[in-house]
């Protein structure tokens, strides 16, 4: 279990590191992506059942990595709102990732999309 959590941990990295890259040279495609979330039961619930895979993984592999204080805390959150979401309304899901789109410009997702390669880079330096 041990070794398929160190697995999912780098999947997740990885995916990070790509979502980053997406955002910093794709930014439009990137909010677009943004605005599907919670856009139907389909997509809304399996957003929230796939975020457990990593958010379990983090918990387990936690006392195994070069940062074990954010790899518990970072798993423990996404577990924890990863079972409210399940409990939140779809729309009311909706409604905020829309908002949150608005706000989130292009330009915006340029400028953090560093910060999200940077943390997907810590996530793999911490199991390698």
């Amino acid at each position: 279990m041990i070794l398929l959590s160190k697995f999912v941990v780098l999947i997740f990295g990885s995916f990070i590191i790509c979502v980053g890259l997406m955002m910093l040279l794709k930014p439009e495609k990137a909010r677009a992506m943004l605005r599907k979330a919670g856009s139907t039961n389909f997509i809304n619930y399996s957003e929230i059942t796939v975020r457990l895979f990593p958010a379990i993984a983090l918990i387990m592999y936690a006392d195994f990595s070069k940062t074990i204080l954010l790899f518990k805390l970072l798993g423990w959150m996404m577990l924890l709102t990863s079972l409210v979401l399940y409990f939140v309304p779809r729309r009311i899901h909706y409604s905020f990732s829309q908002k949150a789109a608005d706000i989130l410009t292009p330009k915006y997702f340029q400028l953090i999309s560093p910060f999200a390669i940077l943390f997907g880079s810590i996530l793999i330096y911490s199991v390698v």
